[in-house]
């Protein structure tokens, strides 16, 4: 099933970029135009407006991710939330952080920050693509204190197994920090039924938000041990507030909203981005999941092997929405992609690899025509 009449396409276009950018929804459009014409007429933005446009927002976003609204916080993409927690969380010198070798950078450059206040960032090289739990098992030491991994692999399409890294982590007293971007909205999630400590996730790729969008969740536990390093008055007054006094003290406690990029509002960006979460997560995970598992089956099915060789799974709980293939000879891997584009079809070029990942408004025939190309090169 295609949901391709919500979206905005060219039939002479296919976009197979979704882990790049994915399309938003009409609906979505329509509301960021309504947006607009609040600002074009400013009375329009009254203090409700101020309030219910993150509320709703919130509230989107809990319900994909699975955890409650009140804890869902609001960012400019899965970045914000990396460096809140390098920023926030009470690491000393000598702590350690592991990664991934070759993860996305986003993962791996706050963290480097930290190692100037004598934090240790050890990368661990996996066998296979992505790290396995025995893998973590044996890399986690008396130091370690975090493990900073994404969900699904950009590069390789190959999918971390979330709960039991997550129980390793909790068993040896380790937070353990996922980047979802990558697979949230495109495949059942449920945070806070997962040992996971923190989420962090862009909301441009597979929630089809805006650019510049995003969300964190932090586990309360680990929210009491943050040292938050920003106060920002919009997270503890109203405009409405400023009729009264404008002398604010500090909370006891901030709570979530402390880490929350300023002017949560944000109309242009989170008004179209409620209006897509909500579409997506309207959908449903578990519909969506089926859908591209069956672009995917068809994708890898009709791939010439004898040319091209897999590098994401073929099958399996690590497969996920991202297919990552190359030609036998990797040096046509450059050419294949811009044939692909020259005849209108939108890859993604990666570490000398070719990438697919299609979304709700892609359909088996673009899949075929993008075979087709791959098939017909020398």
């Amino acid at each position: 099933m295609s949901w391709r009449a919500d979206f905005d396409l060219r039939d002479d276009v296919v976009w197979l970029n979704s882990a790049h950018q994915s399309a938003l929804p009409r609906r979505a459009a329509e509301a960021a135009a309504e947006a607009v014409r609040w600002k074009l007429q400013p009375w329009e933005l009254t203090t409700a407006r101020f309030q219910s446009v993150p509320a709703a927002l919130r509230r989107a976003l809990g319900a994909i991710a699975g955890v409650p609204a009140d804890e869902v916080i609001l960012t400019s993409g899965a970045s914000f939330g990396l460096h809140a927690l390098a920023n926030s969380l009470p690491l000393e010198r000598g702590d350690e952080v592991l990664v991934l070798r070759g993860d996305f950078p986003s993962n791996i450059l706050p963290w480097r920050l930290a190692e100037r206040a004598g934090v240790v960032v050890r990368p661990l090289e996996p066998a296979r693509p992505v790290l396995s739990p025995d893998e973590v098992r044996d890399a986690i030491g008396p130091a370690t204190r975090v493990v900073c991994l994404s969900w699904v692999h950009s590069f390789s399409g190959h999918a971390h197994d979330l709960d039991a890294i997550g129980a390793i982590c909790r068993e040896r007293g380790v937070w353990f920090v996922v980047n979802a971007t990558q697979g949230m909205g495109l495949r059942p999630f449920d945070a806070d039924a997962q040992p996971i400590d923190a989420v962090v996730c862009s909301g441009w790729k597979g929630l089809c938000g805006p650019y510049g969008t995003g969300f964190a969740w932090f586990r309360p536990a680990l929210l009491d041990r943050m040292i938050g390093r920003q106060a920002y008055w919009l997270t503890m007054q109203t405009a409405d507030d400023l009729a009264r006094t404008a002398d604010p003290e500090l909370p006891a406690r901030f709570g979530p909203r402390q880490y929350e990029i300023f002017g949560t509002a944000n109309f242009f960006n989170f008004v179209p981005f409620e209006v897509s979460a909500s579409y997506v997560g309207g959908i449903g995970a578990a519909c969506v999941c089926d859908a591209l598992g069956g672009l995917v089956d068809r994708f890898i099915a009709g791939l010439d092997r004898g040319r091209y060789d897999l590098v994401s799974p073929a099958e399996g709980p690590s497969r996920s929405t991202l297919v990552v293939f190359s030609h036998r000879d990797p040096a046509r891997n450059e050419p294949l992609h811009r044939r692909l584009l020259d005849a209108g079809i939108w890859t993604a070029a990666r570490q000398g690899r070719l990438r697919i990942s299609p979304h709700v408004y892609n359909t088996a025939d673009e899949i075929d025509r993008t075979l087709a190309v791959l098939g017909a090169a020398e």
